[in-house]
């Protein structure tokens, strides 16, 4: 006798196959011979590929909220507490210059992620120290 069914299954595949199928469709039993089972995985898979191929992820419109000194000024007060800024970073021409940039942008801004970022900032350093090197020479 083999108690594992696994090597059973396979045996009852290899000789029995079509009276157990028979006994399985008679008795409305799902047929667990290894292969039927593959195929029931395999047909599932596909299906459900069919299925996620008809499937398409709807972009919610944005809506646009049109400018308003009040909301920029809301805004900024928010980044300069979330960030602990000091409150003089408003007054700074950098940050001015940021924000004259950001106005002109018609399709939204793009920030950069920090890998991107740190790259500008050596890339920036870099030409920094050559411009000096030449300066120098």
């Amino acid at each position: 006798l083999v108690n594992e069914t696994t090597t059973l299954r396979r045996h009852a595949e290899a000789n029995f196959a079509g009276k157990y199928r028979t006994w399985a469709k008679k008795n409305l039993f799902e047929s667990m011979l290894p292969g039927d089972v593959k195929a029931r995985k395999e047909k599932a898979e596909h299906d459900q590929q069919i299925i996620t191929s008809h499937l398409t992820e709807r972009k919610i419109a944005e809506r646009v909220v049109l400018y308003s000194d009040s909301l920029f000024k809301q805004a900024a007060i928010e980044w300069l507490v979330a960030t602990d800024q000091p409150i003089q970073a408003f007054e700074h021409p950098k940050f001015k210059e940021m924000i004259d940039v950001a106005a002109r942008a018609t399709n939204g801004v793009k920030i950069p992620g920090r890998k991107a970022t740190r790259a500008e900032i050596m890339r920036m350093f870099k030409n920094h120290l050559t411009k000096l090197k030449e300066k120098l020479n």
